[in-house]
């Protein structure tokens, strides 16, 4: 598992479009699995998972990128799973964090 965590500035749906369409056009296999929106008062929160194939691991990997407001910050949590063969310990990561290096290059 690889977690990621960054707080920006900016306009909240912007961002999770580009993220949204950075993340499913940055490969081949990726897609949008699922996603949930709540908003209360100020404050809006956005989950989306992302799952593609991991050409390294040769199995699927997932990536859930929760954004949460609440005035003018973003936070922004993405934790990677998935992406190992080994049945009792993570034998490879790969998949995990270039999964997490898309999001980065998005949010760069």
């Amino acid at each position: 598992m690889a977690k990621f965590e960054k707080t920006l500035q900016g306009n909240f749906s912007q961002l999770l479009n580009r993220i949204e369409n950075g993340i499913v056009e940055g490969s081949i296999s990726a897609s949008l699995e699922e996603s949930s929106d709540f908003v209360c008062g100020n404050a809006r929160c956005s989950v989306r998972v992302f799952e593609r194939y991991s050409y390294t691991g040769k199995n699927r990997v997932s990536l859930t990128v929760t954004l949460f407001s609440c005035g003018a910050q973003i936070h922004v949590s993405a934790i990677a799973s998935g992406g190992s063969q080994a049945l009792f310990f993570k034998v490879n990561t790969l998949g995990e964090e270039a999964f997490l290096d898309k999001l980065k290059e998005i949010l760069a």
